[in-house]
């Protein structure tokens, strides 16, 4: 993340991290642009609108197409793999970290995903003020010759947020205040996140969220489809194959970095959940990279 030069001495300054790029101010040069073209971890939240035009994106090793007017968003910790820009793309992207997030006067429930939904479709309005927020990030961040200050960058970054949270819940919620049943599945996303490698039980992940272990069932299937410990187990396996995007781990290593303490018991329930033996992911990976 490339941070602001701001004035020393304001704490707050000193953590804004947000970077925007664009067809204005593209990724470069071509060294940088194929280290970029690389499978990686993010480490910071990445969001994308397509003005116009059609591209694919691979996130957690799914193929995601956005087209005009669309957007994608990913969180930090996910596998992502962006293709080549093409020259018929119009587009604009920005990057901000978790301190720059925590800077902005509200939380946005959008941004861990509840829905399961990581592209966005604003309607035409909306679309119009999307476009215009990013287009004045990008006036801040890389055309104006003084440095905007810090808290006009957060208020467009607020304001841009907004605008996504509350295009990702229309169909769902109020767009200001957030129904009890979605907010506790919110926390039990968060609770899954922070977790995950403890693997808490059903029970006492219920107990936390002071719910009963059959409403959080049904809080859970009510906006995922699936139980909370199908939820957790999927979510279990997205990280697997995460991490074996990046290295051959054996099975035993795999095993012990997700929490299991028996490699034999995860390798069954690898290929139970996945439908291939972790030597059989790595073959299709291999396989994959060649193409």
């Amino acid at each position: 993340m490339q941070e602001q030069n701001e004035k020393p001495g304001n704490p707050k300054e000193d953590k804004l991290s947000i970077k925007i790029v664009s067809n204005s101010n593209p990724y470069s040069p071509t060294g940088i642009q194929q280290k970029i073209l690389q499978p990686r971890r993010l480490s910071s939240y990445f969001i994308v609108l397509v003005d116009s035009g059609s591209i694919t994106y691979n996130l957690d090793l799914q193929g995601i197409t956005l087209t005009d007017g669309q957007l994608l968003f990913a969180m930090p910790n996910q596998v992502f793999i962006p293709p080549p820009t093409t020259t018929t793309l119009t587009y604009f992207k920005v990057l901000f970290d978790e301190n720059t997030l925590a800077l902005l006067p509200q939380p946005f429930p959008f941004l861990v995903n509840p829905l399961n939904a990581q592209t966005i479709v604003p309607d035409n309005a909306a679309r119009v003020r999307v476009k215009k927020v990013f287009e004045i990030l990008n006036q801040l961040l890389h055309i104006d010759e003084q440095p905007a200050d810090t808290e006009i960058i957060l208020a467009y970054l607020n304001s841009l947020l907004a605008e996504l949270n509350s295009a990702y819940f229309r169909n769902t919620a109020p767009v200001t205040i957030l129904n009890s049943n979605l907010s506790k599945f919110i926390e039990f996303k968060l609770v899954v996140e922070t977790q995950l490698t403890e693997q808490p039980s059903v029970h006492a992940i219920a107990e936390k969220l002071a719910l009963t272990t059959s409403s959080l069932y049904r809080i859970v299937k009510e906006y995922s489809g699936v139980s909370p410990k199908d939820f957790f187990s999927n979510r279990l396996m997205i990280e697997a194959r995460r991490k074996l995007q990046y290295a051959p781990l054996s099975v035993k290593e795999l095993a012990y970095e997700l929490g299991f303490n028996d490699p034999a018991y995860f390798s069954r329930f690898f290929k139970k959940c996945t439908g291939k033996s972790v030597s059989e992911f790595l073959e299709t990976r291999q396989d994959s990279s060649k193409e």
